[in-house]
């Protein structure tokens, strides 16, 4: 018995030294909270992603190429359980038959609309077109369509984005000179409504830059950005099909001319990507949302897509990925680094 009970003490020992060689205490488990918390992507695949949060529901769309599709959930960060609805589908033939890029739904003066970029089939006929809907849901509703933006100059024009300021819209695109392709500019003009232009077209900003010429030159895919007395134009540089595509800022006070090219500030590094973490390559195309903080303030959110390694270009591996930022001393935008894969995040507040 006694020898028995030795062989015991010694095989515990044993299993004991097993689980933890070094005899030092196991360091504690931290435990995940998967409940308030949630990891990237929120959509895949979903290039161009654009997201607008009205009376509770965030309104999601992004490039499909071949139709006009609208998410609609009252939780962002759970976005990939959401059911698209087919809003549009192209007709057969026409200059908006084909190549349907970048859609964005924006809500002005108590109606949807949708801007998105199509052609016929030819990349240099691609062209900005409208949609109208009264509805108050933008899933609902019948969607006339308005035709072609009469952009200034009727040149190649994609990306297209509107804002409200000084009681003027403003629409941003991103184009070519002339007739005969070449790097693309950001330009500006008014609307004298949603789907009407006025005065000519004015670029505020050109791929100039070492980092906005990766592949060829390219400056495309405008958003606005309005904090504090300034306005912020964030637009994706160099050739999406690289691992460099990333994200530069112009920048310029409200008060100023807005449709002058000298009102407009180019940052001269990128604010946000190219690449960082190993999952997040081609880092562009953004849009943001807001929402209200616990505190009543606001917290500000970025979208933007990205592949999840390197090489993998302009396909559809782009993924919808989100993340939160804030604002320097200075009043610009604090985008910090693209978040990993494998990293949490918090939702955002109420989601």
């Amino acid at each position: 018995m006694k020898n028995y009970l030795i062989l015991l003490w010694l095989f515990a020992i044993g299993c004991k030294s097993a689980e933890n060689p070094s005899g030092t205490p196991a360091p504690p488990v931290t435990p995940v909270d998967t409940v308030g918390t949630f990891k990237n992507p929120i959509l895949s695949p979903a290039p161009d992603p654009w997201v607008i949060h009205k009376d509770g529901f965030y309104y999601v769309m992004h490039t499909t190429a071949t139709n006009l599709r609208i998410y609609k959930t009252r939780s962002i960060s759970r976005l990939s359980a959401a059911t698209p609805v087919t809003v549009w589908t192209p007709p057969a033939t026409g200059p908006n038959a084909r190549n349907i890029w970048a859609p964005e739904l924006h809500h002005i003066d108590g109606k949807w609309y949708i801007y998105y970029t199509a052609d016929n089939g030819v990349d240099g006929a691609h062209r900005m077109f409208v949609l109208e809907n009264a509805a108050a849901d933008p899933t609902t509703g019948t969607w006339i369509d308005r035709g072609q933006l009469n952009l200034p100059d009727n040149k190649w024009a994609i990306d297209g984005t509107v804002v409200r300021l000084n009681g003027q819209l403003l629409y941003a695109w991103s184009g070519w000179e002339n007739d005969l392709g070449g790097t693309q500019n950001i330009y500006i003009c008014k609307l004298t409504n949603p789907y009407t232009a006025e005065g000519p077209r004015v670029r505020v900003s050109a791929p100039e830059l070492t980092w906005e010429k990766e592949g060829f030159g390219v400056n495309e895919g405008p958003q606005f950005l309005v904090h504090g007395g300034k306005v912020f134009i964030i637009y994706s540089a160099s050739f999406c099909g690289t691992d460099q595509y990333a994200l530069g800022q112009l920048s310029a006070d409200t008060t100023t001319n807005l449709v002058a090219p000298t009102s407009w500030t180019k940052s001269p590094n990128p604010v946000f990507g190219p690449y960082a973490s190993g999952t997040a390559y081609g880092v562009g195309h953004n849009s943001f949302f807001t929402t209200p903080g616990s505190a009543g303030s606001l917290e500000y959110w970025l979208v933007y897509h990205a592949n999840p390694a390197p090489g993998q270009g302009c396909a559809d591996f782009r993924s919808a990925r989100m993340q939160p930022f804030g604002w320097k001393p200075d009043g610009s935008p604090d985008f910090g680094s693209p978040v990993s894969l494998n990293e949490y995040i918090k939702r955002p507040s109420g989601d």
